[in-house]
């Protein structure tokens, strides 16, 4: 994530737009452990916040919750914006006929575009230190993988000829964007109607991922949901909102634990 616009998904370490940090194997083990790792390599403690552990699969079984049928049209569209290493994208694709998923992150894309090739793919968890274990992650056999594909891109200049989709997810992509009203305005052309919006976000607003004055919420006089009322209830009506916990494991005696609010809208 080195421009000034990037892409995450899916409440996980934050991205930032400054350093070459999400290019690091580190991170990207990281990611490949909060995505893909199972229960026990995650929170081998029995007292840990279990019902924080498998966001991404959450937030695609939020997306599945919401669908919408489509009378003559059975090749139903989705968009995963801000996909990181993939997860949701993959489980997405068990109710959805074609999904795309968009990172900036080249070694994120590169990574996915691997696991959909192979199934799995190798990466290290750290332990304590420089003392790690290996590791593999692994898409569910299940999936058809040929209804996935993967691309860089900027959440701010996607490409013109994405087409229009059934479904976007937007999972704690909207607090690391430089101009977050530009990003929401463009949804309204890539939803059909009655098309599904799912945005998840712990909403933590930092300056150096985004000017303070373009933040959607978090300020003294709105909060986020009321600021994504603002910009996006001219095009879109709000069903509900969830709270959804999530867990980062950083080392085995260290993790981050937060709670996601997810907002789930529909196309006008």
């Amino acid at each position: 994530m080195l421009q000034i616009c990037i892409l995450i998904i899916k409440g996980y370490p934050p991205q930032t737009m400054t350093t070459p940090i999400y290019e690091s194997r580190e991170l990207l083990d990281q990611y490949l452990l909060f995505h893909y790792g199972s229960e026990k390599e995650i929170l081998p403690y029995p007292g840990g916040p279990r019902d924080a552990l498998g966001y991404p699969v959450r937030c695609a079984l939020e997306c599945q919750s919401q669908k919408i049928h489509h009378p003559g049209n059975e090749n139903l569209r989705a968009l995963d914006l801000g996909c990181a290493v993939g997860r949701s994208t993959f489980e997405i694709a068990r109710a959805y006929h074609e999904v795309i998923g968009v990172d900036f992150s080249h070694q994120f894309i590169n990574t996915a575009k691997i696991l959909k090739a192979q199934g799995d793919f190798a990466y290290s968890r750290i332990e304590e230190g420089s003392r790690k274990t290996q590791l593999n992650a692994s898409v569910p056999h299940e999936i058809d993988r040929s209804r996935v594909q993967f691309e860089q891109g900027d959440a701010c200049n996607l490409r013109k000829d994405l087409g229009s989709f059934h479904l976007i997810l937007m999972a704690n992509l909207i607090d690391r964007l430089p101009n977050p009203k530009a990003c929401l305005e463009r949804l309204p052309n890539l939803l059909f109607p009655k098309g599904i919006l799912v945005i998840t976000s712990p909403y933590t607003w930092m300056e150096v991922y985004t000017p303070k004055d373009q933040w959607t919420g978090g300020t003294d006089d709105k909060t986020t949901l009321e600021g994504l009322r603002a910009v996006l209830e001219p095009n879109f009506n709000l069903l509900k909102t969830k709270d959804m916990p999530f867990l980062i494991r950083e080392h085995a005696r260290k993790f981050q634990w937060s709670v996601a609010q997810a907002s789930i809208w529909q196309n006008n």
